[in-house]
């Protein structure tokens, strides 16, 4: 094992599919709340939980030296946008909205619009034209999100157990820098 492996590469966070949904749902939360909600307290709650998710999976990517902390972030994301879907979920039930079913056929749209290569929140602007339209297309992203970081999850647990963590590649180096030497 040379030097260039003891740290992996890290960065590249904007090219991540659940890194580009999370700024999708970070600017639709910003015009949801913006639109619609007059409570501060709510919407300081809803921006946080947004943004957090963004950040995280940003940070994330950023510390290639520890697994651990990997997980921890991406865990966090998780935790935040699931945060931010039960205050969807619960505007929608409080202000007698629909919470769509996945199988509705606005669901299956804003679901289908996944797959587009270069989304971004224009591709879901002409679903903002209300509440409740804007608050389960933003349930539909975040959905989408958690589907991401649970793969995302289970690939760096992967890594792990194959390439194992920094501390690991630092005794393998040695070790094998030691190896080298004694020849």
């Amino acid at each position: 094992m040379n030097n260039t492996n003891l740290i992996p590469p890290h960065g590249g966070y904007k090219n991540l599919k659940s890194y580009q949904n999370s700024e999708i749902i970070a600017d639709a939360t910003y015009y949801f709340y913006n639109k619609w909600i007059k409570d501060y307290k709510l919407a300081s709650q809803l921006n946080g939980a947004a943004r957090s998710c963004k950040q995280c999976i940003a940070e994330d990517s950023i510390n290639s030296t520890s697994k651990k902390l990997e997980l921890k972030l991406i865990q966090n994301a998780r935790g935040s946008l699931e945060e931010l879907l039960l205050d969807y979920q619960d505007y929608l039930r409080q202000n007698k909205h629909e919470l769509w079913n996945k199988n509705t056929s606005k669901a299956q749209f804003i679901r289908k619009l996944a797959y587009k290569s270069d989304k971004t929140y224009e591709t879901y602007a002409s679903f903002f034209d209300n509440a409740e339209n804007t608050a389960n297309t933003i349930i539909c992203l975040i959905h989408q999100t958690n589907y991401l970081l649970d793969q995302l999850v289970n690939k760096l647990e992967n890594d792990f157990l194959e390439k194992g963590g920094f501390t690991e590649r630092m005794y393998q180096s040695r070790k094998l820098s030691n190896r080298v030497n004694q020849v």
